[in-house]
């Protein structure tokens, strides 16, 4: 009897076990990571895509841009006439499901002949811009030149350690930029990949890696930190580190903002 009691209420408890692991995945308590992609876009002679990535708990844990190899070959090699630095642009839309991450999307520019400042950028290269503003509000980003007050940057909070805003360095439709002087291509090292934050009026408006033609053929696993300002202009997840990388199993390249940290803002 006293058998029969025991076998009763291990099964009791076990049953209670499992309603409770029920009710726990039902209010999210419980989940497992997920993987959310974008639309494929046609880029050179294969595609891209975003690709969210989360945590257990559903929070967002990457967000990257994953390119196909065929998206290597079958680049424009001339400039596009149509842009202010001859890039040919490639927006990419964030995934319909999955949490927000701070990102409304990504804007390739693929520079056939880089761009300035000389001998630094001017190589075949990518630009990964994930911005925080809407498409329709990049398209309005404007500059009437290095003085204009829109290239400036009030708030040093807002600029990370070892970066300085380069006036001259304002596009059209993209914004300003903020680059790393510590970086190895300001100290006699070629480029290869490099982390660049961007500004319009004041307010960051989007971060970017930067990472050569070239060097994406090497097939590169890179993981790298990246340098983070006190405060961001918006709420959004952002990267400690990024990722230059091509994925053997997947056979896709990878650029990757990475350890993102969550901004609630002021």
């Amino acid at each position: 009897m006293g058998d029969t009691i025991r076998r009763a209420d291990k099964i009791s408890r076990g049953a209670g076990f499992f309603l409770a692991s029920a009710a726990l995945l039902l209010m999210g308590g419980i989940a497992d990571a997920a993987t959310y992609k974008g639309a494929a876009v046609h880029i050179g002679k294969g595609t891209a895509r975003i690709v969210v990535k989360t945590d257990k708990s559903g929070k967002p844990s990457s967000v990257a841009v994953v390119m196909t190899p065929a998206a290597m070959n079958g680049l424009p090699t001339e400039l596009n006439k149509k842009t202010a630095e001859g890039s040919w642009v490639y927006p990419l839309p964030m995934p319909k499901l999955g949490p927000k991450t701070g990102y409304t999307h990504v804007m390739i520019d693929w520079n056939p002949h880089g761009h300035p400042p000389p001998h630094v950028y001017t190589v075949p290269h990518f630009d990964f811009h994930f911005y925080g503003i809407s498409s329709a509000a990049v398209r309005k980003v404007s500059f009437t030149g290095p003085k204009d007050p829109a290239t400036k940057v009030s708030n040093a909070a807002l600029v990370p350690p070892d970066y300085k805003v380069i006036p001259e360095t304002a596009v059209n439709e993209m914004g300003v930029h903020a680059i790393d002087l510590t970086a190895p291509e300001f100290h006699g090292k070629p480029f290869t990949a490099t982390f660049i934050y961007g500004y319009n009026k004041g307010q960051m408006i989007f971060v970017e890696p930067m990472v050569t033609l070239a060097y994406l053929n090497t097939k590169p696993n890179l993981t790298l930190p990246v340098k983070t300002p006190a405060q961001y202009s918006r709420a959004g997840y952002y990267p400690t580190n990024y990722s230059v990388r091509y994925d053997k199993h997947s056979k896709a390249y990878m650029v990757a903002l990475g350890g993102l940290k969550h901004w609630a803002g002021k």
